[in-house]
């Protein structure tokens, strides 16, 4: 994973290490649409779109890996710090914290942290993804999925504003989930067959048109 930020982080800027981005800004942000999908507002109906948090995370994960890049330098040296925290504090299984309530304070003291320290906080990411029930697995599989389809998009224009984003009637993320599903998990070749299936995909459809 952490080899993928890297990548796809490259091909939006080459010396990305050194832009200073604001990596504590986006996962702050990004927690307030994950509090949306938990539901908060008291003067309606709303029930959890777990599905949609797990998504939220994972877009929050992208953020993390990347100041873990910055920080330790190679993706080998990343990776120690990541498994040692993650070992520790990862997700162990089951359904997490049944209790909208609770899931919001653990949001709220991730975001809290990271405003505080203008740092991606391992520990409480950990703790929350649990919480919501966001294993290894699945973390690792949504995770790969989006990363190839963000380097899909900048390869194919996504910044130029030439990218199309719909592909026979659906959005392009429909179809990442459709090709996902059908293919070996292996981090060997997972991403590169994922890529694939996109491109040529992506492809017909720019014959088409």
């Amino acid at each position: 994973m952490l080899e993928l930020q890297d990548r796809v982080n490259s091909k939006i800027r080459s010396d990305w290490r050194n832009a200073n981005n604001a990596w504590f800004r986006a996962v702050w942000t990004e927690c307030a649409e994950l509090v949306d999908h938990i539901g908060w507002k008291w003067w309606k109906h709303q029930s959890p779109d777990i599905p949609q948090v797990h998504l939220e995370l994972v877009d929050i994960f992208h953020f993390g890996l990347s100041e873990l890049l910055q920080q330790h330098g190679t993706a080998q040296e990343a990776a120690s710090h990541l498994t040692e925290t993650y070992v520790a504090y990862g997700s162990r299984g089951g359904a997490g914290v049944d209790d909208s309530s609770a899931r919001i304070a653990l949001v709220e003291a991730f975001a809290s942290a990271v405003l505080m320290t203008r740092r991606f906080d391992l520990k409480k990411f950990c703790e929350l993804a649990s919480a919501v029930g966001l294993q290894e697995e699945a973390l690792y599989e949504m995770y790969v999925g989006k990363n190839v389809l963000n380097g899909f998009r900048q390869d194919h224009g996504y910044k130029a504003g030439s990218y199309l984003k719909i592909w026979d009637g659906r959005e392009d993320n429909v179809w990442l989930v459709e090709f996902a599903a059908g293919l070996d998990k292996h981090p060997a070749t997972f991403a590169s067959e994922l890529y694939n299936q996109l491109s040529k995909k992506y492809d017909e459809v720019a014959r088409g048109r």
